[in-house]
């Protein structure tokens, strides 16, 4: 039903239990600079011509294939991370041994409660939770219907150990039936060690609800994996701001890092990265090769499908960056270069 989707709901204890956070001030939690939505009313008319114009460019000619689950290339213990991108922010990550699994919101519908569907740009995507392996940690950023998704919780439940949450987010798995023994919550900057990976939860400049009354009633933010060998960041999703810097000074330099790219607009311009923003942003975290994520999945703003990447490959190589692009459910270590525009097919 369609009430499931909403998850959890804030109770009292639970409420109490936030307000120990020192990101919690009145009555929600706060991002570290000032943050909001620039829309008026007067612009919801032209947003929503945006949106629903050209639709052409707005999403792919066709639907995007996605490589099989390729046990023979992943599971295995190598000297770095591996990882398969599944489109938007769902990533599947091989380290130290470990199977880990970042945002795998692989349902076909990011606004599952809304009028309309926001339809994945790939097809029959849950199947590929069938054939995962046994998850050893899985990781969400924050609650979004994007990045959090029911149908995908249910099916994931039965194979995984473990799973890292942002501070609030623990209500929505426990409702949907995870054991609240698996399942540990995280405010910013706490680490934990994890078979050999220092895990820390870095702050974003975002927001989280599922509903009307839980809007910021969670935290948000992005996740670093630090081992003996190698440096791995996931940003998670938000605008431009002083704790990229932050985020280096404290963690890095890190080796590679999945950067939010996509979904942005104007009038949101402070929640998520422009394509520009995210490469600037990755360099302030001091990170030495990027990949941008949180595109090839949705359509959730204006711009066209496409160029979120083609804007962050113009800015990288501005910069020098080194970058990657792979194929959905390619299999990569983060030390291989090289791609194509695979992208332009479609």
């Amino acid at each position: 039903m369609a009430f499931h989707h909403f998850g959890g709901k804030v109770t009292q204890d639970l409420r109490r239990q936030y307000q120990n956070s020192p990101n919690w001030k009145d009555g929600k939690f706060q991002n570290l600079q000032p943050t909001g939505m620039d829309l008026d009313l007067k612009d919801f008319p032209k947003l929503i011509y945006q949106q629903f114009s050209e639709r052409s460019k707005k999403q792919p000619s066709r639907p995007i294939p996605i490589h099989s689950f390729p046990k023979d290339q992943l599971l295995t213990t190598e000297e770095a991370m591996k990882f398969a991108w599944y489109g938007h922010s769902a990533v599947f990550m091989r380290m130290n041994g470990k199977n880990i699994f970042i945002d795998p919101m692989l349902g076909p519908d990011a606004s599952p409660i809304a009028p309309f569907k926001t339809s994945r740009f790939s097809k029959d995507t849950l199947d590929i939770i069938d054939d995962l392996p046994t998850l050893d940690l899985v990781l969400f950023t924050h609650d979004h219907y994007d990045h959090l998704d029911y149908e995908s919780i249910k099916r994931i439940k039965t194979k995984t150990k473990k799973y890292f949450v942002a501070l609030g987010g623990k209500r929505h798995l426990v409702y949907w039936g995870v054991d609240a023994d698996l399942v540990e919550e995280f405010d910013w900057w706490e680490t934990k060690e994890f078979e050999g990976i220092q895990i820390t939860f870095t702050p974003t400049r975002h927001f989280s609800g599922r509903g009307l009354t839980d809007r910021a009633k969670s935290l948000w933010g992005g996740w670093a994996f630090q081992s003996s060998k190698e440096s791995i960041w996931f940003s998670g999703d938000g605008g431009f701001g002083s704790h990229f810097e932050e985020v280096g000074k404290r963690l890095g330099a890190f080796d590679f890092a999945f950067m939010e790219c996509g979904q942005y607009n104007e009038h949101w311009r402070q929640l998520h990265l422009f394509p520009e923003e995210s490469v600037l942003a990755a360099q302030h975290a001091l990170v030495k090769k990027i990949m941008p994520v949180h595109w090839a999945g949705f359509k959730l703003a204006p711009h066209s499908w496409k160029e979120p990447v083609e804007g962050f490959i113009k800015k990288a190589e501005e910069l020098n960056m080194d970058f990657v692009i792979p194929q959905l459910g390619e299999v990569r270590s983060w030390k291989n270069s090289g791609w194509t525009d695979w992208w332009r097919e479609y």
